[in-house]
């Protein structure tokens, strides 16, 4: 090499160690960057986890609350459908009830037409309860004093109430009531207390019932002798009122029908 190619490099050399210096400073800035960058990527990265885990957590409150919900509604169409059933079912009772007090009614206005001249003489009075009827007949219309046998005018009687009886839906109970005065003489023998004359009536009156059309399965014979007075029997007036026939219309009780046996039950 001459010595104007030494002095050349010589001169050149400054400029060589700028440029590499300037290179090296530029790598590190761009490291450094690159580092903070990283740096918030992870921190993104941690964030968008974070956000999932929420989302899975709210996801999970949905779920639990959409399985409740659907359990509400369940619940309800299942107590809609009881609801239904008992209104159903009420509605039935209604029907029935406004069915039988129509009967009732019916019958009450039939009596009362057809005896008119006995209740207006008072021998025959006609109640109408809440559930049923009352029909109170004096013993004279129907038995002379002692006797158990119907008169011709208790026979007409008896013959026009069995009419208004026949078809009405309730149980009919026929009871015989006395004054508290003893039989005596002969009639004693037949008849040996009270009890025996108010119930052979009863009987006799529930026979031409029978008789007239009236389900036998639907009526019943009591006898209460002197045991149910209405009045006092201290007077002649009252024992005449004690002595008497009741006739009470009293509602059948509902009997739920029995449950269907499987179809594949064994024989008995």
């Amino acid at each position: 090499m001459t010595a104007r190619h030494a002095l050349a490099a010589l001169a050149l050399a400054p400029l060589l160690g700028c440029v590499g210096m300037d290179t090296h400073s530029a790598v590190v800035e761009e490291r450094d960057l690159l580092k903070t960058r990283a740096a918030q990527l992870e921190q993104s990265n941690e964030n968008l986890d974070n956000e999932r885990v929420a989302l899975i957590e709210q996801l999970e409150v949905l779920r639990q609350n959409k399985e409740s919900l659907d359990a509400s509604v369940a619940e309800l169409a299942a107590r809609k459908e009881e609801l239904e059933i008992d209104l159903a079912k009420t509605s039935k009772a209604l029907a029935e009830r406004t069915h039988e007090v129509d009967e009732l009614r019916s019958t009450y206005d039939g009596l009362v037409q057809d005896l008119q001249s006995e209740v207006a003489a008072g021998r025959v009075q006609i109640e109408q309860m809440r559930d049923g009827l009352h029909v109170k007949l004096a013993q004279e219309i129907l038995f002379a004093s002692g006797s158990a046998d119907l008169s011709r005018e208790g026979q007409g009687v008896l013959k026009k109430v069995a009419g208004r009886l026949v078809d009405i839906e309730h149980q009919i109970e026929v009871a015989g009531h006395t004054d508290n005065v003893q039989i005596s003489g002969p009639l004693a023998q037949r008849y040996p207390t009270n009890w025996e004359l108010a119930g052979a009536r009863a009987a006799i009156v529930v026979r031409l019932l029978v008789k007239q059309g009236v389900p036998a399965e639907r009526l019943v014979a009591a006898s209460f002798g002197e045991t149910k007075p209405i009045e006092s029997n201290k007077t002649a007036e009252g024992r005449a009122h004690n002595r008497r026939i009741d006739i009470r219309l009293i509602p059948l009780e509902k009997k739920a029908p029995a449950p269907a046996e499987p179809e594949d039950a064994p024989a008995a």
